[in-house]
C-alpha cells in the first residue's frame, strides 16, 4: 500500500473511532450541552475529513475548501441550535 492509501486507512480508522464514540455516547443515555457540544465537534472533524481526503480537497484552491467547510460550519451550527 503507498503512503496515499495509507492516510486514507488512518483516516477511514479515525472516522470509525468518532462514530464509535458518539454511538457510546447516545447508548449511555448522555446529554447535556458539553457532550452535544463534543459530539457536533466531532461531527464538523468527520466531515472536513471527508472532504479533505475521501474528496481530495486537501490541495485545492481555498474557494472550493471554504465552501465546504461554510456549509458544514452552517449545517453544524443549525443543529446545535435545535438542540439547545
Amino acid at each position: 500500500m503507498d503512503k496515499a492509501g495509507y492516510r486514507a486507512l488512518r483516516v477511514w480508522l479515525a472516522l470509525v473511532v468518532l462514530t464509535l464514540v458518539t454511538y457510546a455516547a447516545g447508548r449511555a443515555g448522555l446529554g447535556g450541552r458539553l457532550v452535544i457540544s463534543g459530539l457536533l465537534l466531532s461531527v464538523l472533524i468527520k466531515g472536513q475529513m471527508i472532504a479533505d481526503v475521501f474528496m481530495g480537497l486537501k490541495g485545492v484552491r481555498s474557494p472550493w475548501r471554504w465552501m465546504v467547510t461554510g456549509w458544514l460550519l452552517v449545517v453544524v451550527t443549525l443543529i446545535g441550535v435545535a438542540f439547545s
